[in-house]
């Protein structure tokens, strides 16, 4: 008998399997997403230290009064745009980009183009 896998656990093998091979030093930090059904959170890590440099999600206080909701490709732009110039503001400008597991399509796509556009060089 088989047995059913969750969308999630099968996420977080495929995210796993990314990160065997992909590190955020110092001179390129990691910009990590994570999503979810309500909400998009991003962050930049040097992995070296276990630190998180910058971030922005849909629940900050300031991006959320300019939403409708955080669930959506515009609220994954304004989040992307956000991270970019709180990164700017911290000094990086090149990241490797981490997706987390999941697919490069919609809301995850939108927030990479979107930090690219402002500054951010993957």
């Amino acid at each position: 008998m088989l047995t059913q896998v969750s969308k999630n656990f099968r996420r977080q093998r495929v995210h796993r399997r990314i990160r065997r091979r992909l590190r955020g030093a110092v001179s390129s930090p990691r910009l990590n997403v994570f999503r979810s059904l309500k909400h998009i959170y991003a962050q930049i890590i040097d992995d070296a230290r276990g630190v998180t440099l910058a971030s922005a999600s849909s629940c900050d206080a300031e991006i959320r009064s300019t939403l409708k909701t955080g669930g959506n490709i515009a609220a994954a732009k304004v989040v992307g745009k956000a991270l970019a110039e709180r990164a700017k503001k911290a000094g990086i400008s090149r990241v490797v980009f981490d997706r987390g597991g999941y697919t490069y399509h919609g809301r995850v796509k939108a927030l990479a183009d979107e930090a690219r556009q402002n500054g951010l060089t993957f």
